[in-house]
């Protein structure tokens, strides 16, 4: 049995991870100071669960350096999920921004090399630490666009280009994590995260777009597109990034020091809406209203992740397909959430 520590684990992942450690004997120390809407829920329902009896729950921030180190030192492993999300608030307070990231990441970081048994690092980064991708050509189709000579996506070796205080944050946090195994030996993993989907998502307009549009076509509210909605993301059902978690622990004499792109890959990419929109009204059974928006500065046109690189060091490939996982999450965001109009 092995301490998982995970920060930020009141949130959609953290707390799906959560259910899965418990589920299968491991304790569980959950990290969070509970400022993401849908954070209390989520804890309630991991305490209220047949497997509750392995977690811990400790309300306090990652920026509060002392209570971190003593979670810390407890652990075997350390899911670093703690963040500030949206790249909007980053915009309006890059202070802070940069205190939960950056600074979050790093007092993870010291207090992990401070401790007698040094625990596994997870750190989950963002595709927005390649910024806009302009170095890449990108060509318009009717219904997306895609790379012109990247078919099946980016990989670990684009060149990094933080954009916005987000990307600037989180991409901080990335160097440090890897950079910490290369100096200080610490078995530290980076995870380059697409856009992840699942239940218990409580997303927001400016986080978490699957879960929101979905939330928001349930309710009767408008959906806001920024753009022309044929901008192109991979898709990631969570229980697949969860087997890429347990494969860097399993693995970490491989892992370690790695920096991995995970996401659904070429074949589980959607346009935002273009193609996106006609299956979510499908299952809502009726046409959505949109609200057409500026687009976004620093938007990428297509993001696809190339999968190889985790596929040949930890014999990982996604299994949920885009049709199965999307039903699956409407049905769970059906049970959920009310219709309003």
């Amino acid at each position: 049995m092995k301490t998982y520590l995970i920060t930020g684990g009141a949130g959609f992942i953290g707390c799906n991870y959560a259910a899965r450690l418990l589920q299968r004997g491991e304790r569980v120390i959950i990290y969070d100071n509970l400022s993401r809407s849908g954070a209390q829920a989520n804890v309630d329902w991991l305490q209220s669960g047949p497997v509750g009896g392995g977690l811990d729950f400790l309300g306090a921030d990652v920026r509060d350096y002392e209570t971190l180190c003593a979670a810390v030192h407890s652990a075997d492993v350390v899911v670093h999920l703690a963040a500030q999300v949206a790249v909007t608030s980053s915009l309006l307070n890059p202070r802070e921004d940069f205190a939960i990231n950056a600074l979050g990441t790093l007092n993870v970081l010291e207090a992990a090399r401070s401790s007698t048994h040094p625990p596994i690092v997870i750190y989950a980064s963002t595709n927005k630490v390649y910024g806009d991708i302009n170095n890449v050509e990108v060509i318009g189709e009717a219904t997306r666009y895609r790379f012109a000579s990247l078919p099946i996506g980016i990989d670990e070796e684009q060149p990094l280009d933080f954009h916005s205080p987000y990307g600037c944050s989180k991409g901080s946090g990335d160097q440090y994590v890897r950079d910490y195994q290369r100096i200080y030996g610490l078995p530290t993993v980076v995870l380059r995260q697409s856009c992840i989907y699942g239940p218990r998502q409580h997303g927001i307009a400016d986080q978490g777009w699957v879960a929101w549009f979905m939330i928001a076509a349930l309710r009767g509210e408008p959906i806001s597109i920024y753009g022309d909605g044929k901008q192109v993301r991979d898709l990631l059902h969570i229980d697949d990034l969860l087997d890429v978690y347990d494969l860097v622990v399993s693995r970490i004499d491989v892992a370690a020091g790695q920096v991995f792109n995970v996401g659904g890959g070429a074949s589980r990419s959607l346009s935002v809406w273009a193609e996106f929109g006609p299956r979510l009204e499908a299952l809502v059974g009726r046409q959505l209203p949109v609200h057409w928006r500026s687009w976004r500065q620093g938007d990428q046109r297509v993001y696809i992740s190339d999968l190889r690189k985790l596929e040949t060091l930890l014999g990982w490939q996604p299994k949920i397909d885009l049709d199965t996982g999307l039903a699956a999450v409407f049905g769970w965001m059906q049970e959920h959430h009310r219709e309003s109009g």
